[in-house]
């Protein structure tokens, strides 16, 4: 089975953790990263985008001159495509943009999000906040401590409002329960910090 190092709130070494290696040591397959990324991209868009084809957009219906005698192209509306003012022709209606996206491809798509941060040694465990109280400097201190830089992902479990009220106001922390584990956070992030609690439970993550 794989490992990885777990660390204290302070940074220093407390052992390592063994991991199912169905999750951190997979080779990653970015075309399945790529899709279920793609796909979860577009079910976050609103798909509310509408235009007004002729037979809906305000203004009259007359015919604007005679059919014959202007020595100018015939005219039925002044509501065609081709007028300013006019309907729209092909444009964009309201949609759903969702894809399906098969289960075990969502997992294969987590599984290497995760992998690859793990080749990159970017995964690291901590025994335990040691925090007594909410408090954003102590968790910024935490973070130094841990080594990690950039974009950080702190993982924790529902049960832990010390560490999620400490972690949530930092601009360059993502923080996110592991039950909402998904391949694009992951990816989108430079460091993943799990708590000891919520490893286990990463497990069942869909």
């Amino acid at each position: 089975m794989a490992s990885i190092a777990v660390k204290n709130s302070s940074g220093a070494s407390a052992g390592n953790v063994e991991v199912a290696d169905t999750l951190f040591a997979v080779q990653p397959n970015v075309p399945v990263m790529h899709q279920v990324v793609t796909a979860q991209l577009a079910g976050r868009r609103a798909g509310t985008q509408s235009t007004k084809t002729r037979a809906e957009v305000a203004g009259t219906g007359k015919k604007p001159f005679n059919q014959k005698g202007t020595g100018g192209a015939r005219q039925g509306s002044t509501r065609a495509p081709h007028y300013t003012g006019g309907g729209i022709a092909h444009g964009p209606k309201p949609r759903k943009y969702t894809q399906r996206t098969p289960r075990k491809m969502i997992r294969l798509a987590l599984a290497s999000a995760l992998s690859d941060r793990n080749n990159a040694g970017h995964i690291v465990v901590v025994e335990s906040w040691g925090l007594s109280a909410p408090s954003t400097k102590d968790a910024i201190k935490t973070l130094a401590a841990l080594g990690v830089s950039g974009r950080v992902m702190v993982v924790v479990t529902p049960a832990e409002e010390v560490a999620i009220k400490s972690f949530r106001n930092l601009p360059e922390v993502q923080l996110t329960l592991v039950s909402e584990l998904n391949a694009y956070d992951i990816l989108c992030n430079d460091w993943i910090v799990f708590s000891k609690d919520s490893l286990p439970i990463a497990k069942e993550a869909k």
